[in-house]
């Protein structure tokens, strides 16, 4: 039988160990801010009672157009993206909630749709633009 020897850890080592994992936090944050905004998205949309429905749906609606906002802010400090970012979140869904309720057409499942559809082109106008820049950037270099 063989034995299998584990070398101690130097103080260096447990250090960069240490980084590594504070460095993993914020995408794992991320990833779990996503899953939970999905789940409150879809649990509002498909009207399932749950006690997890209002506040994963806030959540939700709170955040997905923040964090379309944080992208199109990059000129911006940190916290000048964080307030900004919330403060347009905020305005988005009373914006929502205001046109909705002009219209005689409200619903949770309409709001819903129409924040994530806000978000979401938000979102996807931000990546284009960066995508030209960089295309025209790489024009200009060769």
């Amino acid at each position: 039988m063989q034995n299998i020897g584990i070398k101690a850890l130097s103080s260096d080592t447990e250090r960069q160990a240490g980084q590594g994992r504070r460095e993993d936090l914020p995408p794992l944050l991320a990833g779990v801010a996503v899953a939970v905004g999905g789940v409150g998205a879809t649990l509002a949309l498909i009207d399932l009672s749950s006690p997890l429905r209002g506040p994963f749906a806030l959540f939700f609606l709170l955040v997905a157009p923040a964090a379309a906002s944080w992208t199109a802010l990059r000129g911006l400090t940190p916290w000048g993206r964080i307030v900004a970012s919330a403060s347009g979140s905020v305005a988005v869904n009373l914006l929502v909630a205001q046109a909705m309720l002009a219209l005689h057409v409200w619903s949770v499942r309409g709001g819903v749709v129409a924040v994530t559809l806000f978000s979401s082109l938000t979102l996807l106008l931000v990546l284009l633009r960066r995508a030209r820049r960089r295309t025209t950037a790489r024009r200009r270099t060769t």
